[in-house]
């Protein structure tokens, strides 16, 4: 008898053979109920199969039936699932570094270019004509240490921000985390920075800076740089998905964010009761945080950092939460 035979005992128990695309051939009692929800089918309870004597005589089984339902509310992170699907991570990282410079004649190299010329238009401009302070560092190498982690984190928030709305034929045909898509991008961007950081380190070497011992306090400033540039994108692909307002709204964020963070001037322009105040921007213990570390630029700023940490901290549980609870719809509205 074939496997796939089922019996059942009346006319009233027996079943709808279901053939909707996403489960083809999925057996079905006539009161079950099926609920499409986006990208994912829900199979109602009560489904019931029975297997022939034979067939347990021969050492068939049913496979595992994996259900998949939406969420409500407030769901959890299931940070889990980044393990579970670390490769599929890896190959958005990697496909993404490849994309972004797929057909370029320079490549890798515009990760250089970018901080060279915009660090020559800031030394013109504000350390030449308008003689900015520069808290005894070379103004050139001033404006560079705080270039390169805002660049990184720039480009993380404007490729974040569209990850979703350019990967939505994948999100509506194939089921995976949807959070993998902007962390990837997010990750992707750790490729030029750290090619630009070999220029920040050239430019160390040649104004013979040499790092104290603060410079174990390094990996830190970067990694808060990735937690911040991880929250603000949760939030905005997020958000993009839904208002695609977003993607005219992210060149001109970052426009203000770049003049709000202390890239072409130093922190110590403002007041000690304002500086709290104003590392409630991420970015702002970020660059000090890399100038301090890297180049011995002043004294550790110890409340700017901490409070720099919480705000971006709080940004990437926010965004991540606030993603969880929308993402049931991206496949509707993407």
């Amino acid at each position: 008898m074939n496997t796939a035979t089922r019996s059942v005992r009346s006319d009233q128990d027996a079943a709808d053979i279901v053939g909707n695309g996403d489960a083809p051939g999925a057996v079905l009692p006539r009161n079950a109920e099926q609920r499409p929800s986006g990208s994912v089918t829900t199979i109602a309870r009560g489904l019931r199969r029975r297997t022939e004597p034979s067939d347990q005589a021969a050492g068939h089984t049913e496979p595992p039936l994996t259900v998949i339902r939406p969420t409500s509310g407030w769901a959890r992170l299931r940070l889990d699932e980044f393990w579970e699907f670390r490769e599929l991570v890896f190959f958005f990282i990697w496909r993404d570094v490849k994309v972004r410079y797929k057909q370029t004649v320079l490549g890798a190299a515009w990760a250089i270019i970018q901080p060279l010329f915009t660090m020559a238009i800031f030394s013109i401009f504000f350390g030449r004509l308008a003689n900015v302070p520069s808290d005894g560092l070379p103004y050139p190498l001033f404006a560079l240490a705080g270039l390169v982690p805002w660049l990184f984190f720039m480009n993380g928030l404007s490729h974040g921000a569209n990850s979703l709305v350019e990967n939505e034929k994948l999100i509506k045909k194939v089921f995976f985390p949807r959070m993998i898509v902007p962390v990837a991008s997010v990750l992707a961007g750790l490729v030029d920075f750290a090619v630009a950081s070999s220029l920040l380190v050239l430019a160390i070497i040649y104004y013979g800076i040499v790092p104290g011992p603060e410079i174990a306090f390094l990996p830190f400033f970067v990694l808060l740089s990735v937690v911040a540039a991880m929250g603000v994108a949760l939030w905005l692909s997020a958000l993009n998905v839904q208002f695609r307002d977003v993607r005219y709204v992210v060149p001109f964020l970052g426009q203000v964010w770049m003049f709000a963070t202390p890239i072409a001037y130093p922190t110590s322009l403002l007041n000690e009761s304002w500086r709290l105040v104003y590392a409630l921007n991420p970015m702002v213990g970020v660059v000090e945080g890399v100038r301090w570390s890297a180049l011995g630029s002043g004294e550790a700023q110890w409340g700017v950092f901490a409070v720099s940490t919480l705000v971006a901290t709080a940004l990437l549980v926010s965004g991540a939460f606030f993603f969880r609870r929308v993402e049931r719809s991206f496949a509707d509205i993407a």
